[in-house]
């Protein structure tokens, strides 16, 4: 790995804070638990064992092997997952230019893509630490009916990679499915260069050995030489403050940039602190609201931190790691998360199954207002005005992140307006990444909810609900979460999607 950028130069190498980084670099190399502190030791107990996979990780090489052997005659790749077990295979397939299709959301638009394509060649990738996620377990039943609806034999077509004994690595051999076992000594956001990452890598055409050959190397190097690592960890914690602006600009790895958000959001994101991504289009718009900007190219940024994908992933990890050490925070738990959760199930239960018609007061064109303002202008000038004085805006779009990527473009223009961080989540994924943070970290967000009506249903075997309902239960769930903390909050739904994100993006340019 190689650092540059002119916060090298503010560096305090003899500071308190960078030496006892470096004792926690030396203990976490011993995967001692106790590096966090006495609370955090139990759960460090069994996470730590990320630190050894560039090695451990190799002998998975000969069943990888034989997983591509056996599913040869497969090419087009699904993955339902969340969280840890999708943004690793996604970067990996980006930056090696593969394709595979990831599953992780619950809109029924989005679902009926990764349905649509052609079920003999498809295969299905199942990744869960537990398989008690309900996005996973919900796209696993609509899969399994598919396949049965059409004769396809299920192991012939699916794979489940999750954590010995657990409820899916039992329910799955009962089913005679292909089972790939992962470590369960690693917690799901360090996971990218377990089963988790590999699996899909392999089935991909991806040589994983590569990346554990360049993760090796760079663990290597920094425990030969660990000032790159420290001082990284130490410019995050002591000179950032609560923004790091993140882009991928140039660097040849798209994607890599919402795999750290997730990681460093839902590892500092608690007890009030952290450090919160914000992944954006260039180094120029990363700086908006004075974050401390971080590229993977030389540029004009802050830092700018250049290697192989693999290195990235155990630097990253190492550095996050590092950094709850200097926040005083357990970077292995997520206490919040299960909030959400909560929230969803609570709504399906009241709901009987069945959403209820929820109309606003106000709606404009294609696009009912849910909060203050008569007119988009006016709800989003409103809106942003709320914003903490030191705060961020976050977008959450429960909506088809392929077919309406263009709502993109909303980030840079709030930012813009706003003069504040922005940063944007696709629904319900980023419930897993930056949604720990939201409620955990610094209690100054802004948050600006977009769902849409969806054409169709796609009903969720065994349930009595389909994923029409579960994706409002998701977003109004959090809403609610949200709502109770006080934070500013404003929910524009779509009635015609197509329409209403443009109402919202020539919006957002007048205001």
């Amino acid at each position: 790995m190689k650092i540059a950028g002119n916060a090298l130069s503010k560096i305090e190498r003899d500071s308190d804070l960078y030496q006892k980084l470096l004792t926690a670099h030396t203990r976490i190399q011993k995967l001692d638990p106790m590096t966090w502190g006495e609370a955090a030791s139990t759960e460090a107990a069994i996470r730590l064992n990320w630190v050894n996979l560039p090695s451990a990780s190799r002998d998975l090489l000969p069943v990888l092997d034989a997983l591509c052997a056996k599913f040869r005659d497969k090419n087009r790749i699904v993955l339902a997952g969340m969280g840890g077990s999708s943004l690793a295979p996604e970067v990996i397939a980006h930056t090696f230019n593969k394709e595979i299709f990831i599953l992780d959301s619950t809109d029924p638009q989005y679902v009926a893509q990764a349905l649509s394509g052609d079920l003999s060649k498809t295969l299905l990738i199942v990744s869960s630490k537990s398989g008690s996620t309900i996005e996973t377990a919900s796209a696993r039943s609509a899969f399994e009916k598919a396949f049965t609806d059409s004769s396809l034999p299920l192991s012939e077509h699916i794979v489940i990679v999750t954590d010995p004994d657990s409820p899916l690595d039992q329910e799955a051999r009962t089913q005679s499915l292909t089972v790939i076992n992962a470590d369960p000594h690693v917690g799901g956001r360090f996971s990218a260069l377990t089963a988790f990452g590999l699996v899909p890598a392999a089935l991909i055409g991806v040589d994983v050995s590569l990346l554990l050959d360049s993760a090796a190397d760079a663990k290597e190097s920094f425990i030969e030489d660990p000032y790159p690592l420290i001082d990284t960890a130490w410019a995050i914690s002591a000179l950032a403050g609560q923004y790091l602006g993140f882009t991928d600009q140039g660097s040849g790895l798209p994607g890599i940039s919402d795999w750290i958000e997730q990681l460093i959001a839902e590892s500092t994101g608690k007890s009030g602190v952290g450090r919160l991504p914000v992944v954006a289009e260039s180094v120029q718009s990363a700086k908006v609201g004075d974050a401390f900007t971080i590229s993977f190219v030389e540029s004009e940024a802050d830092l700018s931190v250049t290697g192989e994908l693999g290195e990235h992933f155990i630097f990253w990890e190492w550095v996050t790691a590092l950094v709850g050490v200097a926040l005083g925070v357990d970077p292995f738990n997520q206490p919040n998360v299960t909030e959400a959760k909560n929230a969803t199930s609570s709504l399906l239960a009241e709901w009987g199954g069945i959403a209820p018609i929820i109309s606003s007061e106000v709606s404009v064109g294609d696009v009912e207002i849910f909060g203050a303002g008569n007119t988009l202008e006016q709800a989003l000038t409103q809106f942003v005005a709320a914003i903490p004085i030191d705060g961020y805006i976050s977008i959450h779009a429960y909506l088809d992140r392929n077919q309406e990527r263009h709502l993109l473009e909303l980030r840079s223009l709030l930012a813009k307006v706003s003069g504040r961080p922005v940063t944007f989540g696709w629904g319900p994924r980023f419930l897993h990444s930056t949604g720990q943070f939201h409620k955990g970290g610094q209690q100054n967000g802004a948050f600006l909810q977009i769902t849409g009506e969806a054409e169709s249903d796609i009903a969720i075997p065994g349930k009595n609900f389909g994923f029409k309902t579960l994706v409002l239960a998701q977003a109004l769930g959090d809403n609610n979460a949200l709502a109770e903390r006080k934070f500013p909050l404003l929910r524009l739904n779509l009635i015609n999607r197509s329409a209403g994100i443009t109402q919202i993006l020539n919006a957002a340019k007048t205001i």
